[in-house]
């Protein structure tokens, strides 16, 4: 009897430890782990969540190009998934978010989900005038699948509007010409109709979005839009220009009749987020565009980045000589850092978990950092915000070089104040700095 019982108490317990560990792969990933940065931490604000379509008439498909290179002609439909503070009642059901990814070549696609914070349709704050924060996805990617990201930012007062691009599959090489000219092309049309309904007093975005106050933050594919929204458009000497059927990126290109439709005002700043960068051989930019782009930056990449590799990134860091920038690299990190969670459904392949998690990082470690210094960043530029500086500009800019000397006692838990005698980066708590490094370039003009 007394061996049952103890063979009755380990079960409980594993039964226990399985509840509970699956109760913490599906907390809302927009809500950091305890051991996050300092400014990871949710805002002030409850968040809304409204879904819209915006349709572009008249555009021409390059993922249908036929055998002659022509493009048939097609609305662009672009559905929305827009984040904002809100007034939420006491009790209202939070959304649950679910999609499907690209499965692996001939199998079904993955499907995932994720709990959220935020209530449909939920009232918006009066009066908040917030940034607007255009969202991009990476390749074959969607909205739900960068949750953490859109509700957080929503909470400490950005509207946050997300596009779903509505890829080809991933992997048709046939479908590569289309991203590469509709997602900065989205970008910008998704900006400028959120701006002009702001101004002309739409019911729910006047007085809600400053229209002047504009960033763009990216993913791969979308990294690569919102790098070219701070090169101001589509740069000639670069790779869509060379890659692209002339009849359709020419008039977007400078001094083409559709350049300004390739193209932000009032982008305060950019986050590249594992940005395609280019081809080898085929940068996607110039280096003399990129000596003139202003625009801060926040570039955020792992070291071992298989899909766009680390030197792209480190190419474009290097060559934006005129804008305050800032790199961030997660050493040994691969591509999807900026990806929610795996959920259950997607860890039921290795395809499914690697569209989610990367091999090396524990995904609420690297979501919690990425939200410490994307906050800092946009608090920074957007918000004028200067004591959020101290967070970006640190004394090591390797992180396994930081100290926290024994005698500068703190309690345990506390953050970093990131001043002599300790140099752990301001916001990180002892012990939870290792495998980073963030680089700093000043304008040069």
């Amino acid at each position: 009897m007394r061996v049952l019982r103890s063979l009755k108490s380990a079960c409980l317990a594993l039964a226990a430890w399985f509840i509970c560990g699956a109760a913490l792969a599906q907390a809302p990933p927009s809500i950091p782990s305890i051991d996050a940065p300092e400014l990871a931490a949710l805002g002030p604000y409850a968040v809304g969540l409204k879904r819209e379509t915006l349709t572009q008439p008249a555009q021409a498909d390059l993922a249908s190009l036929d055998a002659k290179g022509v493009a048939p002609i097609k609305d662009r439909v672009l559905p929305l998934s827009i984040w904002y503070p809100a007034r939420v009642v006491a009790g209202a059901s939070a959304v649950t978010y679910s999609a499907t990814m690209d499965g692996e070549p001939g199998k079904p696609p993955v499907a995932f989900s994720a709990p959220g914070i935020a209530v449909l349709d939920a009232p918006a704050v009066a009066g908040g005038r917030f940034p607007l924060v255009i969202l991009s996805h990476g390749y074959a990617g969607c909205p739900e699948a960068m949750t953490w990201l859109g509700e957080n930012l929503a909470s400490k007062g950005y509207v946050v509007v997300a596009i779903s691009h509505r890829d080809p599959p991933y992997g048709d090489p046939r479908g590569f010409p289309g991203p590469v000219l509709r997602r900065p092309l989205d970008i910008a049309f998704v900006a400028r109709s959120i701006q002009g309904a702001a101004r002309s007093g739409d019911a729910f975005l006047s007085g809600l979005i400053d229209p002047d106050r504009v960033a763009v933050i990216g993913y791969s594919m979308g990294g690569y839009g919102a790098l070219t929204m701070a090169a101001g458009g589509f740069d000639p000497a670069g790779l869509p220009a060379h890659a692209l059927p002339a009849a359709y990126v020419g008039p977007y290109l400078p001094g083409g009749a559709k350049a300004d439709e390739a193209r932000i005002e009032g982008l305060k700043a950019v986050v590249a987020l594992s940005p395609f960068t280019g081809l080898p051989g085929a940068p996607a930019w110039s280096p003399q565009t990129l000596a003139r782009v202003r625009t801060p930056l926040l570039l955020i990449v792992g070291d071992r980045d298989h899909v766009v590799g680390f030197s792209g990134v480190k190419a474009v860091f290097d060559a934006t000589t005129g804008a305050s920038r800032r790199l961030l690299v997660f050493e040994n990190g691969d591509h999807s850092i900026p990806m929610n969670p795996a959920s259950p459904e997607a860890r039921a392949s290795l395809w499914g978990l690697d569209w989610f998690e990367d091999p090396v990082w524990r995904k609420d470690r690297t979501i919690g950092i990425n939200l410490h210094m994307i906050s800092a960043f946009l608090d920074l530029h957007m918000k004028g915000d200067a004591s959020r500086a101290a967070y970006l500009d640190v004394a090591t800019p390797k992180s396994d070089d930081a100290v926290w000397p024994a005698t500068a006692a703190r309690a345990y838990g506390a953050y970093s104040p990131g001043a002599a005698p300790i140099t752990v980066w301001k916001g990180f708590q002892r012990l939870h700095d290792a495998g980073l490094e963030l680089w700093r370039g000043d304008p040069v003009r």
